[in-house]
């Protein structure tokens, strides 16, 4: 095994030297990026910048026992990116700031920086700047996205209407289910450090824990179907959680269906084996980091046939509150019981 660096040897600004060695920049409205005091932006004539900040904290947002560093890096940007697609806008840059316990390597450090790197190839945005510091704690990871949408475009949790029909892109409740295994994994693991853990059956919701997806695609082609979201939010704690925000923000009721809740089939199969509601990990598990977002009624012939986007439900007057449909036609106030901050 090859032996590792201590931070120390390399110190901020070499560790700084080492891991922009390999950024490369693509972005048009990128005019500098890492090596100043600052970045520099120039955005188009007739573009809005769009901004989001998310802090990831070792022991709240993730747990190294089975988070890989690699894996770690790619999600802190894709759930940046989710923010500013869930605007409606294109993400384009993003900073960078970490705070490391002495004990990680310049190795370590290395990894999680690959896996930003293949982040923002993947969604082809630049990474223009950021900082590094100690820490006497975990890890902490902040990352600040921007994006660019056409002045007046930006969609808003706010612009729902009564009728506006519900739409959720993807599958729910994967994130949640593949948490519980990784967790399950986990304490084998501290009860005899010589087991090895049994993933194989389980990749498709342990993928959706340790590697989301930001919906950029579905954003992508929203517009070249000519359909304009009149709100939307990207669901990171929950779908109740979610639908809710939405509403207060729209000054809007709901009813969801719960039949048409979207729930792969691994997803269904994980909750069996946990002895899980579906229902449950879908409405509350959060981490999909799928798009929730509301079209008028006469929108929704261009998204019927979308093979990754499901009608889930509708917007009402405020007054009818917000519920859940059941199958039998019960109406159930649907409660936000997903991740909480504080």
């Amino acid at each position: 095994m090859p032996e590792l660096t201590p931070l120390s040897q390399l110190g901020e600004f070499g560790l700084i030297g080492r891991l922009q060695r390999d950024i490369t920049l693509g972005q048009p409205s990128t005019v500098l990026g890492i090596g100043d005091d600052a970045a520099i932006l120039a955005p188009p004539a007739g573009q809005e910048v769009v901004v989001s900040t998310d802090l990831l904290v070792e022991g709240v947002h993730f747990d190294l026992t089975f988070a890989p560093l690699k894996h770690l890096g790619y999600k802190a940007i894709a759930v940046n990116v989710s923010d500013v697609a869930a605007m409606y806008a294109t993400p384009t840059q993003v900073v960078v700031g970490i705070s490391v316990p002495s004990r990680f390597s310049v190795e370590a450090i290395e990894e999680l920086y690959a896996g930003m790197r293949l982040a923002c190839e993947a969604y082809k945005v630049d990474l223009v700047g950021g900082d590094t510091t100690s820490s006497r704690a975990g890890l902490v990871i902040s990352v600040t996205a921007l994006g660019l949408v056409a002045a007046g475009q930006a969609v808003r949790r706010s612009g729902g209407k009564p009728t506006d029909i519900l739409c959720v892109s993807g599958d729910l409740g994967g994130a949640y289910l593949g948490l519980q295994v990784l967790e399950r994994e986990k304490q084998a693991y501290l009860a005899d450090p010589d087991t090895q853990p049994e993933l194989d059956a389980y990749n498709y919701v342990v993928q959706r824990q340790l590697k989301p997806e930001a919906r950029l695609d579905v954003v992508h082609e929203l517009r070249e179907l000519g359909v304009h979201p009149t709100s939307m939010i990207d669901i990171s704690d929950g779908l109740a959680s979610e639908v809710r925000h939405l509403c207060a923000a729209s000054g809007t009721g709901a009813r969801v269906f719960s039949e048409y809740l979207p729930v792969a089939n691994p997803t269904l199969e994980a909750a069996a084996e946990f002895n899980l509601d579906p229902l449950t990990a879908a409405l509350n598990g959060g981490e999909d980091y799928e798009l929730l977002f509301t079209i008028p009624v006469t929108e929704h012939a261009k998204i019927k046939n979308h093979p990754d986007i499901t009608v889930i439900g509708h917007l009402t007057d405020k007054s009818d509150g917000v519920n859940l449909i059941t199958k039998g036609g019960q109406a159930v106030p649907l409660r936000a019981q997903g991740w909480e901050h504080f």
